[in-house]
Parts: C-alpha cells; sequence; structure tokens
C-alpha cells in the first residue's frame, strides 16, 4: 500500500514537536551560526535510491542545514555513495560544497534535531507526514536504505505495513507490497563505526548490493 501522498513533504517552519522546538531555539542561542531549525530532504525527489537516516546531527546537518553534512557519520555514508555512482564527490563539508547526489536522495526519519540524538516515539510519528509524502513518491522499481531501526520502522509504518513481519536485520532485503525494496543497514554513527559494530565493508556491500538492484550509474 502506498503511503498517503497529499502532504507537504517539508516545512522549514515546522513546530508540532514541542520539545524539539524548544530545544532548537536553545540551539540557535548557543549556536547563532548554526542552522538549527528542521533539515530539509537532500537530492531529487525522482531518485531511485533513498536512503533514510534518523535526524539531524547536533554538529553535522543541525549546523549545515543538509543531511549527514559535516559530521563523522557522513564521512562513511558520502564516500560509500561516491563509489557507487550516487554521489559527484566523496566528501561533504558544507551545504554549498558542491556535492550532488545521482539517483539518490537522502531524508530523515525525524527532521529536527533531538536531545541526545533521542527522538521520542510520538515525535518520530509525528514527523512521519512528511517522510510518507516522500516514499509515495518513489518510482515502482526504487530501493529504500534505512540506516538503523528507527528509519526502517518508520518505513514499514509509513507504509502501513506490520513491523513483525519484517524485522531489522542489518542487510536483509524486505519486499514491500505494492511498494519498492527496502534494504536495512545498521546507522553509520560513530559508536557503531568506531565499535566495529557497522565496519566499512559492511556498509559498502549494502550500496553495492543497491546498485546491483537499480543497474550501472549513468556515466558522468
Amino acid at each position: 500500500m502506498k503511503p498517503a501522498a497529499d502532504r507537504a513533504l517539508f516545512d522549514p517552519a515546522c513546530r508540532r514537536c514541542a520539545r524539539l522546538a524548544e530545544f532548537l531555539a536553545a540551539v540557535r542561542a548557543r549556536h547563532p551560526d548554526y542552522h538549527a531549525a528542521p533539515v530539509p530532504p537532500f537530492g531529487d525527489p525522482r531518485a531511485r535510491l533513498l536512503v533514510v537516516g534518523l535526524a539531524p546531527g547536533m554538529h553535522g546537518a543541525n549546523a549545515t542545514g543538509r543531511p549527514f553534512t559535516g559530521d563523522h557519520a557522513g564521512i562513511l555514508l558520502y564516500a560509500t555513495l561516491h563509489r557507487f555512482g550516487f554521489a559527484s564527490q566523496a566528501e561533504a563539508s558544507a551545504a554549498d560544497d558542491g556535492l550532488e547526489l545521482l539517483d539518490c536522495r537522502i531524508n530523515n526519519a525525524v527532521k529536527c534535531l533531538p536531545p541526545q540524538n533521542k527522538p521520542s516515539p510520538a515525535e518520530v510519528a509525528t514527523c512521519r507526514d512528511y517522510l510518507a509524502a516522500d516514499l509515495a513518491r518513489l518510482p515502482a522499481d526504487a530501493v529504500i536504505v534505512a540506516l538503523g531501526r528507527v528509519a526502517h520502522e518508520s518505513v514499514l509504518r509509513a507504509f502501513g505495513v506490520a513491523l513483525k513481519t519484517h524485522p531489522f536485520a542489518h542487510a536483509a532485503e524486505h519486499a514491500l507490497a505494492d511498494g519498492p525494496l527496502l534494504i536495512d543497514s545498521y546507522h553509520c554513527s560513530r559508536y557503531n563505526t568506531q565499535t566495529g559494530r557497522l565496519t566499512p565493508a559492511m556498509f559498502e556491500a549494502v550500496f553495492a548490493r543497491a546498485r546491483q538492484l537499480l543497474g550501472p550509474a549513468a556515466p558522468a
């Protein structure tokens, strides 16, 4: 079942979640040069690969205004996207660094920076309308890569799919009825990569599979 498409894809002034809005106001006061606002998706809405993360990082997307840009998690993500032809360059440092996504789009389950990088279940649910609107526009042959359990479950809920029928596991593949293929990955967070829970080889294998499913990258 396709998720509803009659909602706004993104609201830069969204204040639906009082806790997150108050936290962002405090962050803006401490870091007046930071974006410190809801972070929009990045990439072509018609792209066949959609990467779904958790939420903006304090000194990454929350600072730069672009998903996974300027933080540790983005180092592995953008290097891997570039390796498999989904990004024009391997590094992301700022929103105006010239990086372009190629047949790829990045979104987050939650658009605002949460305290301690932990959105509440209610905040994930409140923000799901925006994710669902993005999912509804995916082409039939699209591939979704969910970075972490929260992203995985939010995608399933947006499609109206029971969580118990598609348990999260790294590199697991889930064929969604009337929808795209969902592939899971551990999140490319500093904790996961530094503890070895997620190695570069494990992460690259997920995107190698996505590239295999989508076909060769278009010539530069």
